[in-house]
């Protein structure tokens, strides 16, 4: 059990680091740089002489590579370690089902053209379904990791309201990752001089979609912040056990550094780093506020019970009493 934890955590890892070198992708325009080949690269396996734009987008393409060979190994493992039923194996079995898509979604947007400086609405669509599985898979392998200590997952019997509590806020925080994967395609695409050119841009009669919507991120996130701190207000009430407790303080202590970092973001007009690690800390809320609700509600295994020992005066003291 301990070793398929760590495995599983680690595989979580690398996908984190993955899924943050393929915004590097997005925000350096580097998607076209295989051109419109897939799973080649501009009709080559390793490119001779490659441009800076196709070693980024090949290093994404192997690092993917390798990411799915990990989530097989993971089911492989859960399907060994754990009997049938166990949540860590619907967790194993969710993460590949979602690396599927992810995989798949990935082929399109080359495939389609939905890269480097296409402004398309539909590259916009595609890129919040995009993020939206991957927030969905990086919780899958989270859960995958939590559930090995809980074989029934998730139980919510009688705790309806705080279940609804999570489940929205869940829904709001993938809302918000969703409008944030626009928000940064229409910093990508329209890059603003100032603050107050880009507040133009957004407001501007007849401007371009990707434009329009980006001014929605900002209230998605507020709206997914203030949800959040009802989860844990409410997980610190109905479940005040010390693993509770830890993962409540871990997720304000990275909502607070993200919103932080959000608005450094707004207000220095998405530099490229500061676009990665927002994205990072995204994921990392994610993942707590995921794993604050597999504690509240998922309880784990019993373990055996220790031999009673009795003191050795204890049959003089019972023949005492007696």
């Amino acid at each position: 059990m301990r070793t398929f934890e760590r495995f599983a955590w680690g595989v979580l890892a690398y996908h984190l680091v993955v899924v943050t070198w393929g915004a590097l992708v997005r925000a350096t325009g580097s998607g076209a740089g295989c051109g419109s080949h897939w799973p080649l690269c501009n009709g080559q396996v390793i490119p001779r002489s490659p441009r800076l734009e196709t070693v980024i987008e090949l290093t994404h393409r192997a690092t993917s590579g390798v990411a799915i060979l990990l989530v097989i190994g993971l089911v492989v493992f859960a399907v060994r370690a754990f009997p049938r039923g166990h949540a860590a194996r619907a967790g194993a079995w969710a993460a590949a089902a979602l690396m599927g898509v992810e995989a798949l979604v990935g082929a399109l947007l080359v495939l389609f053209g939905w890269v480097a400086r296409d402004a398309s609405a539909a590259r916009g669509w595609v890129v919040a379904i995009h993020l939206t599985n991957t927030f969905l898979l990086l919780g899958a392998l989270a859960l995958t990791g939590a559930f090995a200590r809980s074989p029934r997952g998730f139980v919510h019997r009688g705790c309806g309201p705080l279940a609804a509590v999570f489940l929205l806020g869940a829904a709001t925080t993938l809302l918000a990752g969703a409008t944030g994967a626009i928000a940064a395609l229409g910093d990508t695409l329209f890059p603003a001089t100032s603050f107050v050119e880009g507040l133009r841009q957004e407001t501007a009669a007849g401007g371009h979609v990707l434009l329009r919507l980006r001014v929605l991120h900002p209230f998605a996130s507020i709206g997914a912040a203030i949800v959040i701190a009802a989860c844990v207000r409410s997980a610190l009430r109905m479940r005040p056990g010390p693993r509770v407790r830890r993962l409540a303080v871990a997720l304000v202590a990275l909502l607070g550094v993200e919103v932080v970092v959000g608005a450094a973001n707004l207000g220095l007009l998405a530099p490229v780093p500061l676009q990665l690690v927002h994205l990072l800390l995204a994921d990392l809320v994610w993942i707590a506020l995921l794993l604050l609700g597999a504690a509240t509600f998922c309880p784990e295994a019993s373990a055996p019970a220790e031999p009673r020992v009795e003191p050795r005066d204890a049959p003089a003291a019972r023949s005492a009493r007696g």
